[in-house]
């Protein structure tokens, strides 16, 4: 039911106490290192869910909260980005899961945008990965601070202090421990804390659905039951400095943890030093004002749109980070692109798939639209009776992929077209238009071939359009000056199409074929687009 008396103002000195109780988080990690696993132990030490597993999960932990879309479950991986929000102790904290396939990196950038801090989740045996340099790579380049969690403690892996160097050595932070294991890797006996030399012991749950128990041992008594695993644990978890909070949050160090989300062992420790030493909510830079304060009057950006959440119905979700002020549920805001009227009467929290009504929300929250489906990513709403702001756009990562996509069934032509812009409101793939081929036969665009794979998914199963993909040569695509289309798309090997927003793009064999054309066109320039590059 909806409360139709008005609230009462919050002030900003109210609103800034709210922001400060929140954290907003994404989990970044190669794929396979147990992100969505974490997501969900996160969420049963935060009692936001009784048992690992509970809501999709078959056989124990089979499933997570946060991997809803059907074909993320046929597959076993993520693929989108997934909202969770649950109080611990007195903070929210609003966690977003993000796609661990390289496939799906622009998913992850734009989550990256939405979020103050980053859990950077390394597989114990394998360290550092090649889609984890590259998403810790935005998130220096983004400036959000990064806490580390060694996951898998309790399999065999690398030596605890060859993790720490490949850190310092590969991407130039300085490891400091908050909690250290007490034995190697696959022999794992407990947990010490970096502080006070206390340690802590373990007893798994059947399957890990619950969280495991624990015993907490003073120094003394450590050393005594645990003997010389807990002395080499002391020793070595003081070779490195403690924790700074300063040279955290300006980027020089990450607090490291370690521990078996799979087991819920760990866990605890990550969500108390994810509130003690993540950033809360702060003054966000846009493109109309040197910075929008969390206190002024409300404002936010999409960052992503999805849909096929509930298969019953059609709808699709904007998710909208708050930036400033307090968003109360039914508020007319202003759609800054258009410079409309929206109204939000339709506003969710968002908890995996479940969706609970949002009466009101704080910097730092996310809030789910229903069916705003004027709302693309990248878009500003603010209240008007502040001042008008725009953050910046949300650039996209250079394609690599390239497909022509026609309806199987001509019949179904209307259903594609519709089926083919939402997608692409949504981000799942980019759409290009290539004049020679028409709306008709839009050409796909992809980071990673497996967007294809998605694209092709839903299109039969949930808009019923099936549609055929005609793979294309190309691997690079470079954006065009208006003057130089004549002489670009009468090159050799070389297609012009349109993107979205009004952009021209070359679609080129590969280096090689763009390298041949700027020693033969040394006066026109061919503009990389991708967002690794910004």
């Amino acid at each position: 039911m909806t409360d139709a008396s008005p609230r009462p103002a919050l002030g900003g000195t109210a609103v800034t106490k709210e922001a400060a109780r929140r954290r907003s988080i994404a989990v970044i990690s190669h794929p396979d290192a147990g992100k969505s696993t974490l997501t969900e132990a996160l969420a049963l030490h935060a009692h936001a869910i009784d048992r690992a597993g509970a809501v999709h999960g078959k056989g124990g932990r089979a499933g997570t909260v946060s991997d809803w879309l059907e074909v993320e479950r046929k597959r076993g991986i993520s693929i989108t980005s997934a909202a969770l929000q649950f109080a611990y102790g007195n903070h929210i904290i609003n966690l977003l899961d993000t796609p661990g396939h390289a496939d799906f990196s622009e998913d992850t950038y734009r989550v990256l945008t939405a979020v103050d801090c980053a859990i950077m989740l390394l597989d114990s045996a394998k360290g550092l990965e090649p889609q984890t340099l590259k998403l810790f790579d935005v998130c220096r380049r983004r400036g959000v601070p990064v806490i580390t969690f060694v996951n898998k403690w309790d399999r065999p892996g690398r030596a605890v202090l060859d993790l720490c160097d490949e850190l310092e050595q590969r991407i130039g932070l300085r490891p400091t421990p908050i909690t250290w294991p007490i034995g190697e890797a696959g022999r794992f006996e407990g947990l010490l804390d970096r502080s006070n030399a206390s340690a802590r012991t373990y007893r798994k749950t059947p399957g890990g659905a619950d969280v495991a128990e624990e015993d907490l041992l003073a120094p003394a008594d450590a050393a005594g039951q645990l003997g010389e695993v807990y002395d080499v644990a002391y020793e070595e978890a003081h070779l490195l400095e403690p924790v700074d909070r300063e040279s955290f949050l300006q980027g020089k160090t990450t607090p490291m943890l370690f521990g078996a989300a799979l087991a819920n062992i760990g866990v605890r420790q990550l969500l108390d030093a994810v509130i003690a030493l993540a950033p809360p909510p702060r003054a966000r830079p846009s493109d109309t004002e040197e910075s929008r304060e969390v206190d002024e009057p409300f404002s936010g950006f999409v960052f992503k749109i999805q849909a096929g959440m509930d298969p019953q119905h059609r709808d699709h979700l904007a998710y909208v980070r708050v930036c400033s002020g307090r968003f109360e549920r039914g508020m007319v805001v202003t759609h800054e692109r258009t410079g409309r009227p929206f109204a939000t009467k339709y506003a969710l929290s968002v908890f995996g798939r479940e969706r609970d009504t949002m009466e009101e929300a704080f910097p730092g929250d996310v809030v789910g639209l229903v069916n705003a489906s004027n709302l693309t990513v990248g878009d500003t709403i603010f209240d008007p009776g502040g001042a008008s702001v725009r953050f910046p756009a949300m650039p996209a990562f250079a394609p690599e992929h390239f497909a022509v996509a026609s309806v199987r069934d001509p019949g179904r032509s209307k259903q594609f077209r519709k089926a083919i812009a939402q997608l692409e409101q949504e981000g799942v793939v980019q759409v290009l238009i290539s004049e020679s081929r028409g709306d008709a036969n839009p050409i796909l665009a992809a980071v990673g071939p497996l967007q294809f794979e998605v694209a092709e998914f839903r299109m039969e199963h949930e808009f019923s359009a099936p549609i055929r993909l005609d793979r294309l040569g190309f691997s690079l695509a470079r954006m065009v000056q208006p003057a130089d289309l004549a002489t670009v798309g009468s090159a050799s090997g070389i297609e012009i199409a349109r993107r979205r927003d009004g952009a021209w793009l070359a679609l080129l064999r590969d280096i090689w074929h763009l390298r041949s054309f700027e020693r033969a066109h040394k006066d026109i320039e061919l503009i990389a687009l991708d967002a690794s590059d910004d």
